[in-house]
């Protein structure tokens, strides 16, 4: 589904000039796949390679938050609760943990926003990171 989405849309927009949202990409599945569910990194990685072809983000976005916060949250939408958000609490520890050491590997690449601040502070946290990208 990957190699298809980067052949069908994410190329096209790329060779046209336009800047590409994804909401979860590769760093998801390194994090859900290999710190959430124990898969090895290296079985992903190749994965990776034979999907992505080289493509990477040029800066990814993590909303970080503490795992408890980011629950609670999720019970206060008052919605359909998802099989992944049905997960036990150690699973979302060790996904968070692995998207924070995306954070330290790649510091130049990924961002880490304070997702636990109140919406304003979270916009001028997003407008300190995008406005050097304009």
């Amino acid at each position: 589904a990957r190699a298809e989405h980067i052949a069908q849309v994410i190329n096209p927009a790329l060779q046209k000039g336009h800047w590409v949202l994804c909401d979860r990409f590769v760093d998801a599945t390194f994090a859900y796949q290999g710190g959430g569910r124990g898969e090895q990194q290296q079985r992903i990685q190749l994965l990776a390679d034979w999907t992505l072809k080289g493509l990477m983000p040029d800066l990814t976005l993590l909303f970080d938050l503490p795992v408890e916060l980011g629950l609670k949250r999720i019970i206060q939408r008052q919605e359909a609760i998802d099989r992944f958000e049905q997960e036990k609490v150690d699973f979302f520890e060790k996904i968070r943990k692995s998207y924070l050491n995306s954070a330290v590997n790649e510091p130049e690449r990924v961002k880490i926003v304070d997702a636990s601040l109140s919406i304003n502070a979270i916009q001028q946290q997003l407008t300190q990171l995008l406005t050097p990208l304009i």
